[in-house]
């Protein structure tokens, strides 16, 4: 798209003077011009269009250029168009107060026509490279929000932080956080029967529903793994019980899921103990967890019926006093043996 021509405004309360000074500019550039007899009308014009310079007279009733200038500089809107004085012979000790009000330069009357092409040309010049450069700071400042906003929807917030300010994330091991493993029942069936677009945009229905209770529940979300989805609490915002704010997410998450169009059902698993944390990948990157902790809250979410939260046994002492539970008995978990799982009914009912 073709540049806009610049666009100059004369202020002087003579004809004579901006007859001339049209004339002349108009021998040199293809800049639109635009004229005011007056210091207030000046204002009133910049104000209503954009100017990429004023040839401002130092002398003129009702409001001088020192006047105007001096508002210029203070109008934030303003600050930047840059103005050229224009002043007689003997009036230089006011041009000087002007250049250090802010005035980009001066011509002097009578005009000599080369001199003030240059100095015209010389200020269009510098504001049209000013201007490329404010363009450029804006989409660097665009570019620069596309990014955070891409970090944090892959990075939990306080990941993002740590990246920010040190320009990596050190691996960490972490004791007592509670992993929330959630998977849709019947995933790839639906999948397979249905249009991808409808698949895909549902599916992100529910991830959003997801982040929504996540969030609320003061948890972090940690990744979505195909139909999977995964969470912590404890691990990077302190909660008092991270296995009961972990229950009181997943039983939200069911609900959740219950209420979303498709007709879906969660499994949700839950299991407290020690992980390592950190970024893996230097391009592809990703925030992800490791140990066994994980494994166990994967598995024990493979053992919940649909629309249901299950918990390890060894989690119910942080449960007993504010949740409602139905063992399901021992079951053989891969890696771990014989281990109690525990279907979370819901929240007890407060004491009168």
């Amino acid at each position: 798209m073709a540049e806009r021509p610049p666009r100059i405004l004369v202020v002087d309360d003579i004809d004579d003077n901006v007859f001339t000074l049209q004339r002349r500019l108009k021998q040199f550039t293809k800049a639109e011009i635009a004229a005011a007899q007056n210091g207030r009308l000046a204002l009133e014009a910049l104000r209503a269009a954009p100017f990429d310079l004023v040839l401002l007279d130092v002398q003129m009733p009702e409001m001088d250029g020192t006047a105007v200038l001096a508002e210029m500089k203070a109008d934030m809107a303003l600050r930047d168009v840059p103005v050229i004085m224009v002043s007689a012979l003997d009036d230089l000790e006011t041009v000087l107060r002007c250049i250090k009000l802010g005035a980009e330069d001066y011509v002097q009357k009578p005009f000599n026509a080369e001199l003030l092409r240059a100095r015209v040309e010389a200020a269009l010049e510098r504001k049209r490279l000013r201007d490329q450069e404010a363009k450029f700071l804006a989409q660097l400042q665009a570019e620069k929000a596309r990014v955070n906003d891409l970090l944090h929807s892959v990075l939990p917030k306080s990941v993002v932080s740590e990246l920010k300010a040190s320009g990596r994330l050190a691996p960490r091991r972490h004791d007592e956080v509670a992993v929330v493993f959630c998977d849709i029942v019947g995933f790839t069936e639906y999948c397979d029967g249905n249009a991808p677009e409808a698949v895909l945009e549902r599916l992100e229905a529910l991830v959003a529903a997801f982040e929504a209770v996540v969030d609320r529940h003061g948890l972090e979300k940690i990744k979505t793994i195909g139909d999977a989805f995964m969470a912590t609490a404890g691990l990077l915002r302190y909660v008092e019980n991270p296995v009961l704010a972990a229950a009181e997410c997943g039983l939200a998450m069911a609900e959740a899921a219950k209420a979303h169009g498709a007709g879906w059902q969660v499994r949700v698993g839950i299991h407290m103990g020690p992980i390592v944390a950190g970024i893996l990948g230097k391009r592809s990157f990703v925030f992800d967890l490791w140990g066994d902790t994980v494994n166990v809250a994967a598995r024990v979410a493979a053992e919940a019926e649909p629309g249901t939260v299950v918990v390890t046994g060894a989690l119910w002492p942080f449960l007993g006093a504010s949740c409602q539970g139905r063992s399901l008995g021992q079951v053989d978990l891969k890696g771990k043996g014989p281990t109690e799982i525990v279907c979370l009914v819901g929240r007890k009912a407060p004491v009168a």
